[in-house]
């Protein structure tokens, strides 16, 4: 069957496949060290602050990552993903006393670099086996892989849960460990070898991109993830257990039904943008789903302060901010696949998914920082929706000055 196939879709499935694997791992993984160090009696914060290596070093490899690809070819840097993932889960296989907070930031570290190289090499790749004329079906192929994406990670969380409960830490990490070295070596047996690797060699200050248009997208992207991490990653789950009195699985299963929903939306994002009555979005579409999302953390802080029941308020809120998140995201995704030059295409995506993580680590430290600093509960709750509403305000903004038509 898969030979019957033309090479570009065979490649874009193991590309894809590849993708998914390294996905489950990672939401797994997350879920594995937030139950596990819960269980040792850690806060919600110090779990927090396990993962800040991996935002870091998010930002460093999407910038020197996209370079590698052009230089090395992105089947190089997708399979060096892959096997640092194998090694930072073995380094969680050491014994119990060894699993201080310095080594598991250690072991998130080398998982952010992988996770990252993993993600800019399979959006990169997209651009090349898709002929420059075929927008929308380059838009189909990114919503596409985004939205499995983010609803894989979802699935893992579960995946994680179920593995803790199953097979204990060790025996969660040690069969992850194991199925992801399979899916490796088939990655370094399948993967062809030239894709992505620029004809001309960049330099290493051309990790900086010289597009305007990408650099404006780039400063989008930065706001409208900071804006949904501020409330999201601390100050929501702390929330929803703390003041709400839900529990650990009400917690866990709400957030990760949310973000596998998230992913289903992101895949069906095209159809929702226009592509389904012939129209390719550009800049205009990112501005307008821009406006629109930022209402919704304005209105979920003012019903903070109303009589509306808390709960019914987060869940209703929470879905609404997802469904436009979600058509958020997968247009810039789009976008950025678009606007990248083809010969060394992982450059300008490297440079935009620096700015991603460069968000999501601001969004971090901002959630914490505001909740704890605004008094807990609703007030700080409150605190990050204002903030969240002030960043998206900032991505509308900027969006104005991106080129508005495909």
């Amino acid at each position: 069957m898969l030979s019957q196939l033309s090479p570009a879709i065979r490649q874009y499935l193991i590309v894809t496949g590849n993708y998914w694997a390294f996905t489950l791992t990672d939401g797994a993984l997350r879920m594995l060290v937030v139950l596990h160090f819960h269980s040792l009696g850690y806060s919600p914060l110090d779990i927090a602050l396990l993962f800040l290596f991996y935002e870091i070093f998010g930002v460093i490899t999407n910038l020197v990552g996209g370079w590698l690809g052009a230089h090395l070819g992105l089947n190089r840097t997708m399979n060096i993903g892959l096997g640092l993932q194998i090694l930072a889960l073995g380094m969680l296989l050491v014994p119990a006393a060894m699993l201080t907070v310095p080594w598991v930031m250690a072991a998130q570290a080398l998982s952010g670099i992988a996770k990252d190289l993993n993600k800019m090499s399979a959006k990169s790749s997209i651009k090349l086996l898709v002929p420059a004329d075929a927008q929308g079906m380059l838009y189909k192929w990114v919503a596409l892989l985004t939205g499995s994406k983010n609803a894989l990670k979802g699935i893992g969380f579960f995946l994680g849960g179920a593995l803790l409960m199953w097979l204990g830490f060790a025996g969660a990490v040690a069969s992850m460990a194991a199925a992801l070295l399979l899916i490796w070596i088939a990655s370094l047996i399948t993967l062809r070898k030239d894709l992505g690797k620029a004809k001309s060699k960049p330099k290493f200050r051309d990790i900086f991109s010289k597009s305007r248009a990408i650099n404006i997208l780039s400063g989008a992207r930065l706001c409208l993830f900071a804006a949904r991490d501020v409330w999201f990653v601390v100050a929501l789950p702390v929330f929803l257990s703390q003041t709400l009195g839900w529990d650990h699985w009400q917690t866990g299963g709400f957030l990760a039904l949310w973000v596998i929903g998230y992913g289903m939306v992101q895949a069906f994002a095209p159809r929702i943008t226009g592509k389904a009555r012939g129209r390719v979005p550009g800049g205009r579409a990112a501005l307008i789903w821009a406006a629109v999302l930022t209402a919704v953390p304005v209105l979920i802080a003012l019903g903070l302060g109303s009589p509306i029941d808390t709960a019914t308020l987060l869940i209703g809120g929470l879905l609404l901010f997802g469904v436009l998140f979600a058509i958020n995201s997968s247009l810039h995704s789009y976008l950025i696949v678009s606007l990248a030059r083809a010969d060394g295409v992982s450059l300008d995506v490297g440079f935009y998914y620096m700015a991603n993580a460069m968000g999501r680590l601001l969004g971090t430290l901002l959630s914490g920082w505001l909740f704890q600093a605004a008094g807990l509960g609703a007030s700080g709750l409150a605190a990050c929706l204002w903030v969240s509403a002030a960043l998206l305000l900032l991505t509308t903004l900027i969006s104005l000055a991106l080129p508005q038509e495909s």
